[in-house]
C-alpha cells in the first residue's frame, strides 16, 4: 500500500533505496573494521564500569567474563528490541548469575552506573542549547528584561521541588534501604572514579569515535559540534522511540542533526550504515561472549529466561504507572 501510494504521488522509492544502498556499500572496508574495533572497546569499557560496581557490592562473587557477556547481550538485545528491554534483561541476568544478589540491589547499582551518563547527557544538551540557534543573551532575554519575575519563578519552582521531594522522600529512603547494597561503591569515591567514572568516560569517547569513523567514511566533516549534534539527536531518539533499536526515528534525527552539513541522502546513508554495521556486530559480539561464558545451552536459557522476566518487569512498571495515574485522577475533586 505504501509503495502504491508512493507511485501515485510520484515518489521514486526504488530509485531512492538504490541510491542509498550504493552509498552504503561504497565505503572502504577499513572504516568498517575501525568501527567494529571501537564498538567492541565501547561495550567492554561500559561493562568494566558495571564490573567495578558489582565487585564492590558482592565481593568474591563476581566474574569479569560473566559481567561482560551479560552486558554485551543487553547491548545486542537493545539493538533489536523496543523500549530498552535488553537493559531489563541484563539486570535480571546479573541477579541470576551473582550469588545472593537481589533485583533491588542490582537496581541500586544501575542508579550508580547512570550517574555518569546523566551528567554527560546534561553536558550534551547544554552544549546544544547554548551553541545552536542564537547567542546566550538572546536565549535569556527574558531574564535580563524581567529579573523580579525570574526570581519569583525560580523561588516558586524551588518550592514545588521541595514539596515534591518531601512527599516522595519516604519512598526513596525505603527503596535505598533495599538497593544500597548495589551502590556501595559510592562510599569509596576513588574506587568510583577509577572503576566506574573513568571506564564510562572511555566508553562515551569510543562511541563518539564510532560516529566519527562513519562520518569520515561518507566525507561528512567530523567536528566536535557535529558529534554533539548527533549524540544529542540519538539520545532523544533513544528516549522517544518504541521501534527496535530506534530504527527510523534515529535516521530522522540524524538527518535533522546534519542539516546544513551534509545532504539528506548522505546523512541517511551514514545513519543507516552505522546502525546496520553496529547492530550486526553487537549481535555477533554478544552471542560469542554469551557462548564463551555460559555455553550455548546455558547462555540460551539465561538470555531467554531474562528476556521473559524483562517483559514481565516492563509490564509491571507500565501497570503500576497506569494505576498511579488512575488513582491521581480519582483523588482530584470533581467540578460541580
Amino acid at each position: 500500500m505504501i509503495g502504491a501510494f508512493a507511485n501515485l504521488v510520484g515518489w521514486d522509492l526504488r530509485g531512492w533505496f538504490s541510491d542509498v544502498w550504493d552509498t552504503i556499500t561504497g565505503i572502504s572496508f577499513g572504516y568498517i573494521v575501525a568501527a567494529v574495533v571501537l564498538k567492541s572497546f565501547q561495550t567492554t569499557a561500559a561493562a568494566l564500569s558495571w564490573y567495578g560496581i558489582l565487585r564492590f557490592a558482592y565481593p568474591g562473587r563476581v566474574r569479569w567474563l560473566d559481567i561482560l557477556a551479560a552486558y554485551a547481550a543487553s547491548v545486542a538485545l537493545n539493538s533489536i528490541l523496543p523500549a530498552n528491554l535488553g537493559t531489563f534483561a541484563m539486570l535480571i541476568m546479573f541477579s541470576t548469575i551473582i550469588a545472593g544478589a537481589t533485583f533491588a540491589g542490582i537496581l541500586g547499582g544501575y542508579a550508580v552506573q547512570k550517574i555518569f551518563w546523566t551528567l554527560i547527557g546534561v553536558f550534551v544538551y547544554l552544549y546544544l542549547f547554548l551553541s545552536v540557534g542564537g547567542s546566550f543573551d538572546i536565549k535569556f532575554a527574558f531574564v535580563h528584561e524581567h529579573p523580579w519575575a525570574t526570581v519569583t519563578f525560580l523561588l516558586a519552582g524551588a518550592y514545588l521541588i521541595y514539596v515534591g521531594v518531601r512527599r516522595i522522600w519516604p519512598r526513596v529512603v525505603h527503596w535505598w534501604d533495599e538497593a544500597k547494597e548495589g551502590g556501595s561503591i559510592l562510599a569509596h569515591w576513588r574506587a568510583y572514579l577509577g572503576w566506574v567514572f573513568a571506564p564510562s568516560l572511555l566508553s562515551w569517547l569510543a562511541g563518539l569515535a564510532v560516529m566519527g569513523v562513519f562520518l569520515a567514511a561518507y566525507g561528512i566533516p567530523v567536528t566536535f559540534d557535529t558529534l554533539m549534534r548527533i549524540a544529542g539527536g540519538n539520545s532523544i531518539a533513544n528516549v522517544t522511540s518504541v521501534t527496535p533499536g530506534g530504527a527510523g526515528v534515529t535516521q530522522a534525527f540524524n538527518v535533522a542533526s546534519l542539516k546544513g552539513i551534509a545532504s539528506a541522502q548522505d546523512a541517511t546513508a551514514y545513519s543507516v550504515a552505522q546502525q546496520l554495521v553496529t547492530t550486526a556486530w553487537n549481535l555477533i559480539f554478544g552471542i560469542a561472549l554469551v557462548v564463551w561464558a555460559f555455553g550455548w545451552t546455558g547462555g540460551k536459557r539465561l538470555v531467554g529466561d531474562s528476556y521473559e522476566g524483562a517483559k514481565t518487569k516492563a509490564a509491571e512498571q507500565k501497570a503500576a504507572h497506569a494505576a498511579k495515574k488512575a488513582a491521581k485522577r480519582e483523588a482530584e475533586p470533581t467540578s460541580s
